[in-house]
């Protein structure tokens, strides 16, 4: 079959393209063609690959999004496709990919009453109504069941359209037999001493991720665990304003931003903890990523995939609502009882070997090409 895979932007580093790319092959591996529309593409192009960039520009990225949709439309009309799988929410689809969260319940509950008047509002509003609404017959994958309740609330969308599917975590995440070897050569090139504590960070969109927040627990440590610790932030997003913030909280030397590479399994195994203090996360690949590798996690209640952190007894998580205060006595807790990291350590690699977090892309194929018959 032809399978047509649309995505407004494609990076290396991102979690929902990384989904995209893990699915899209599984489905060529079965013997599909793939064709892609995006609006950018940045990396290699997998082997067989058709990828077309769809050549629309505009002031605002909403009459940017509206321009893509129709230009491919018009497309598939002359090259139809047999399926068409989205991975942000536009008209048209047969299957949707959700990775994002309710835009409707953002809006409704995050943002001052007038916002639902302008441009943009309508623009996300009747797109995510096209995948959601009753008459659609979009089929939607979902990597995390929390957001399924808002969907049904202001969609009403039937829930038999709903397939859950297990997280989809690379292989390469989890430890390898030489991962202490691994860790030692990565601290050693990093500068970091045996009593030296590295927390990290990653994930693309600083703001959204709560980095602020990282900051401001490290920052918040008492002076002697302070002067061990170092924070290192992985992701594609601006710095500039992160920075500044390290620097007014006295952090400048203990920061280190890097953008989104292609080693990141040697940083968690180089790392003591992960922290990942997000305002809005449908899910939280980079969890379990962490726990896979034997890395301690701490997070907020928002995470879709917080509750594996309990569930593996893998690490701490904030309780709802946020609150800094917490966040702040947590990590302090947490770098400070090298104990407790060795059992969430340990318990975290037993969980890697027992748990479902592996076939996210094979599952996903499996109901895009049923619901092609």
């Amino acid at each position: 079959m032809r399978l047509a895979f649309l995505l407004y932007k494609y990076f290396p580093f991102g979690g929902l393209q990384r989904n995209f790319i893990r699915i899209s092959q599984a489905c060529q591996a079965r013997g599909h063609a793939i064709r892609v529309y995006t609006l950018e593409w940045s990396g290699d192009i997998p082997d067989g690959f058709e990828v077309i960039r769809v050549p629309v520009k505009a002031w605002r990225n909403f009459r940017r999004y509206q321009k893509f949709t129709d230009w491919v439309q018009r497309d598939m009309r002359i090259r139809p496709a047999d399926r068409v799988i989205g991975f942000n929410k536009m008209p048209g689809l047969d299957v949707y990919f959700a990775s994002d969260p309710c835009y409707e319940q953002k809006a409704r509950t995050l943002r001052n009453p007038l916002y639902r008047y302008t441009g943009r509002y309508r623009h996300f509003s009747s797109y995510e109504r096209a995948v959601f609404a009753p008459q659609s017959t979009t089929e939607i994958l979902m990597i995390s069941s929390l957001q399924q309740v808002f969907f049904e609330k202001h969609y009403a969308t039937p829930t038999g359209r709903f397939h859950l599917l297990p997280p989809g975590i690379w292989p390469d995440r989890r430890a390898p037999a030489n991962a202490a070897e691994i860790r030692d050569e990565f601290r050693r090139e990093f500068g970091l001493a045996e009593e030296d504590l590295l927390l990290l960070q990653i994930g693309s969109g600083f703001k959204t991720k709560g980095l602020d927040r990282s900051l401001k627990a490290l920052a918040s440590l008492p002076e002697a665990l302070r002067a061990r610790t170092r924070l290192m932030v992985i992701g594609q997003d601006d710095p500039t304003f992160f920075r500044r913030q390290a620097g007014s909280l006295g952090l400048a030397e203990k920061v280190t931003i890097l953008q989104g590479r292609n080693d990141i399994p040697r940083f968690l195994l180089g790392a003591d903890l992960l922290i990942h203090p997000a305002y809005n996360e449908n899910t939280g690949n980079v969890l379990l990523e962490a726990l896979v590798a034997g890395l301690p996690v701490l997070t907020t209640a928002i995470c879709g995939f917080a509750h594996f952190i309990v569930e593996a007894e893998g690490g701490l998580v904030t309780s709802a609502p946020f609150e800094q205060a917490q966040l702040d006595a947590l990590l302090a807790r947490m770098l400070a009882d090298k104990d407790a990291r060795a059992r969430w350590k340990a318990n975290a690699l037993v969980f890697a070997q027992t748990a479902d977090i592996y076939s996210n892309a094979e599952r996903a194929a499996d109901l895009i090409l049923d619901t092609s018959q």
